[in-house]
């Protein structure tokens, strides 16, 4: 299925990132997220980019789970959203409500994954 991105046309990067993951748009979510966190690279700003390594990281699992079908895929990368959203809470950020939100929207989306036992 291929996506009309004008769907994602709200004002600020973590706007569409939020839409989109409310959406179910788990793919395209991992996209919107990525000029910033190469400028938050470039910039030096190590914490903001790893933060938000995390939101990318989550929205690629889910959409990995969801989307793909590859459970075991899924379970390595899910982690990576563990591992960074905790940055967020010592972060400096515009909108750091917009970031909290994402945060609980991933993980209770997160909540209805379900995986077999080996």
């Amino acid at each position: 299925m291929k996506i009309d991105y004008s769907i994602f046309n709200q004002k600020t990067a973590i706007d569409r990132f939020l839409y989109a993951i409310e959406n179910d748009y788990f793919v395209e979510a991992h996209e919107l997220l990525e000029d910033d966190w190469n400028l938050y690279k470039k910039q030096g700003q190590k914490n903001k980019a790893l933060m938000l390594k995390g939101l990318i990281n989550g929205a690629t699992a889910l959409a990995l789970f969801f989307i793909k079908k590859r459970p075991a895929a899924y379970k390595k990368v899910w982690p990576a959203f563990l591992k960074y959203i905790p940055l967020l809470d010592g972060l400096e950020i515009e909108d750091k409500d917009k970031f909290y939100k994402a945060k609980e929207i991933l993980l209770n989306i997160n909540n209805k994954v379900k995986i077999k036992q080996d």
